[in-house]
């Protein structure tokens, strides 16, 4: 049987004086006409990663308009998470294939848990490659089935996409965040851009009163009367952590009290994390000024939020990059960010916008000497990058994007534009992105 996860209610009204209010207007309209719609959101954990903190927010919301909507997720074991996560890598370009006994590791995967989804969906919105297998073993029933990918697959490792795509042609709609993640010959021909989105009344994203915040760093041993940098991130190697470790050390050349904080949540997908974890360790163990945390020793949201409002600067040194949710986290708390030039990244932080991107360890540290120099310039970066997730990268335009797909799927119309959808190059002479391609 799948797991069910079990959320609060949450009401759209919260987010009036927050959220734009056209968008907030235009979701209920648009909600009204799917009143009562059953959808179903598939993937595979609860927590630990950016596709559970989307769901954990927009699945009561969705109920609050009306929807019936469920959240569930498969099961699988070691083996077969190992497996899910090379297809991950995969996808992102990393080199390698699948031998035939993992194959069939995977599709035997999806036999086991495609015969618990009998119960009938309008909507079922599919997560990622590890349940990608499964609509071609369930019974339709008139169903719609829309493939959620929310990494970079611009560039797909050929051996690992050729045995994903097969699956992929029975889905009506996918979804990406960049229209420049679509793979070359991909089989689906409705496709929506929706970039992801953060919850501003999350646990997380909260306004935290800022003694409150400091006490609970000072409790945790973080010393405030020095300088501090935080990267929030997975322990994965295309956030690149001992990278920032490398950069950090060349600007405590010329900030000797500069802390760094990694702070990390392991997911049950994501088995390569401990072999990373470890490596950090290893590398950061003599430094006192080094803190790395995880989810299993007391640090959640509530410290996450803490270090992305109280840092100098918060860090996203991504090698490659879906989107990067926690650089809208971060931006939302008027934080400026050094980030990598990569997937979803530059269309949070545009020219001028949030902070500074950067290709290397020497421009990551270049930066971040530079900003931890200049805090009159660090702030406006932060004020302005505080405005544009405000109008593009908070929950309702991204809830807004996806009804609107749900609504053209059951009349049968082309998929509609993403609403107010920001440029996804960095120049803002870039035209907005498209929400209908056709392949």
């Amino acid at each position: 049987m799948l797991d069910v996860i079990d959320i609060g209610d949450r009401s759209l009204e919260s987010y009036r004086g927050i959220a734009p209010d056209e968008q907030l207007d235009e979701l209920v309209r648009v909600a009204r006409r799917l009143r009562g719609a059953r959808i179903l959101h598939l993937n595979a954990t609860s927590y630990g990663g950016g596709v559970s903190e989307i769901l954990r927010a927009c699945v009561p919301l969705l109920k609050d308009l009306g929807l019936r909507v469920e959240w569930k997720i498969i099961r699988g074991d070691d083996a077969f998470f190992q497996i899910t996560k090379r297809l991950h890598n995969g996808l992102q370009g990393a080199p390698g294939e699948l031998s035939e006994t993992e194959k069939a590791l995977y599709l035997g995967n999806a036999q086991l848990n495609a015969p618990h989804l009998s119960e009938d969906y309008d909507f079922v919105i599919v997560h990622d490659p590890q349940p990608a297998a499964i609509p071609g073993l369930v019974h339709r029933s008139g169903s719609r089935w829309i493939w959620r990918c929310h990494i970079d697959t611009s560039h797909p490792n050929p051996a690992i996409w050729d045995f994903l795509t097969p699956y992929l042609r029975i889905y009506d709609a996918a979804i990406f965040t960049m229209q420049n993640f679509i793979p070359p010959r991909f089989p689906i021909r409705r496709v929506g851009i929706h970039p992801p989105a953060i919850d501003p009344l999350s646990p997380k994203n909260l306004a935290l009163p800022r003694e409150l915040a400091r006490r609970i760093l000072e409790w945790i041993g973080v010393r405030l009367s020095y300088p501090l940098v935080t990267q929030v991130s997975r322990f994965d190697k295309w956030k690149d952590p001992l990278g920032v470790v490398a950069a950090y050390r060349l600007v405590r050349q010329h900030i000797p009290h500069l802390q760094l904080a990694l702070v990390s949540s392991m997911a049950l997908d994501d088995p390569e994390a401990w072999d990373i974890y470890e490596k950090v360790r290893a590398e950061t163990a003599d430094d006192r000024l080094i803190h790395v945390f995880t989810n299993l020793v007391g640090v959640g949201n509530i410290e996450v939020n803490a270090f992305q409002s109280l840092s100098d600067v918060v860090i996203q040194k991504s090698l490659r990059e879906g989107f990067g949710l926690v650089v809208s986290e971060a931006l939302w708390k008027g934080t400026p960010v050094v980030a990598g030039r990569v997937g979803g990244i530059p269309m949070q932080m545009p020219p001028g916008t949030g902070g500074l991107l950067v290709d290397s360890v020497e421009e990551c540290a270049e930066a971040l000497l530079h900003l931890l120099s200049h805090p009159e310039e660090a702030h406006a970066f932060g004020e302005s990058g505080r405005e544009r997730v405000r109008q593009h990268f908070l929950m309702p335009r991204l809830l807004l994007d996806e009804l609107r797909l749900l609504e053209a799927l059951s009349e049968n119309e082309p998929v509609a534009a993403p609403t107010e959808s920001p440029a996804h190059g960095t120049g803002p002479e870039e035209a907005l992105l498209a929400g209908n391609v056709g392949h």
